[in-house]
């Protein structure tokens, strides 16, 4: 009994280690995305951390409300490319350490 709970804790021990081993890839893979033909641009790390918003000089002094619309949409569409990423890398690890989970 004590065996297979040595071998779970090894386990474990190990999934902790490669989940800061990808937290840390993430944090340093960079994904951006354009919207409104490229007028806004946003990076964003595979850990769902926004890096920076550029927004063209020509929306700035557009239509507010359309703006907003536009901001949401990309800023939807890279945490969306974010989490892709983030969940792809997960399943690596829980599938080769826990076979069957996902």
């Amino acid at each position: 009994m004590l065996g297979k709970f040595g071998d779970m804790m090894g386990k474990l021990q190990e999934a902790k280690k490669i989940a800061g081993e990808i937290k840390d890839k993430l944090d340093n893979t960079s994904l951006s995305v354009e919207c409104a033909g490229g007028d806004i641009k946003i990076e964003i790390s595979g850990n769902r951390k926004v890096k920076s918003i550029n927004v063209a000089a020509a929306l700035q002094h557009g239509d507010k409300k359309q703006l907003e619309e536009q901001l949401l949409k990309a800023m939807n569409l890279a945490i969306e490319k974010a989490d892709k990423i983030h969940d792809e890398e997960m399943k690596k690890v829980a599938g080769g350490l826990m076979p069957g989970l996902f």
